[in-house]
């Protein structure tokens, strides 16, 4: 997991919700939502991060398990919203 976006994403989801749980298990397509790993809460406190950290806004519609199940899927809902996140 090169990419720095993802591997931001990932660090925050270990430290909030995983705290010392072994990094390697949360891989690009472990599923997050379905998964049990975010519930309702911690899907709102990974969103408020998301949008603060990398100038996105998501619509109501967007927060669900279809773009936050994982992190290739919020990966790339960033980058729909801000082409210029690296």
């Amino acid at each position: 997991m090169s990419d720095a976006l993802m591997q931001n994403i990932k660090n925050f989801i270990m430290e909030e919700f995983l705290p010392g749980e072994d990094p390697d298990e949360l891989t690009e397509t472990t599923p997050l939502i379905s998964g049990g790993i975010l519930d309702s809460i911690a899907t709102l406190k990974l969103v408020m991060f998301v949008e603060e950290q990398y100038s996105v806004s998501f619509a109501p519609h967007e927060v669900d398990k279809e773009n936050l199940d994982n992190l290739v899927s919020i990966v790339r809902l960033i980058r729909s919203k801000n082409p210029s996140v690296a």
